[in-house]
């Protein structure tokens, strides 16, 4: 799933992804987590300081800018976690994967 370059508009008549399909696009993507419903994927990056961290989360802000797919960025002394979630879907799109796997790419 991870080999989309761009992030491609959804409805809300869009299904969201299943756990199978989830846990599939996951395999390309190591240390990203799925949540228990199989809503969100999170990963937890850590930085040596605050600076370090900061300027991933902008990082991240600027790509998720670019493509028009926005995380929950939470950041602090040494950590970034980001978190992909279609809101208008409630529930996972191949266009969360496709991010993640940008955001991989940035470290």
């Amino acid at each position: 799933m991870t080999e989309h370059r761009i992030c491609v508009p959804c409805s809300t008549a869009t299904e969201p992804m299943s756990r199978e399909a989830c846990e599939a696009c996951l395999v390309g993507l190591p240390e990203w987590q799925l949540d228990a419903d199989a809503h969100e994927i999170v990963r937890k990056f850590v930085f040596k300081n605050f600076a370090e961290a900061m300027d991933f989360a902008i990082k991240v802000g600027r790509l998720a800018e670019e493509m028009g797919h926005h995380p929950v960025l939470t950041f602090g002394w040494g950590f970034c976690r980001v978190k992909f979630k279609t809101s208008k879907i409630n529930g996972l799109h191949k266009n969360d994967f496709v991010m993640a796997a940008h955001v991989n790419r940035l470290i």
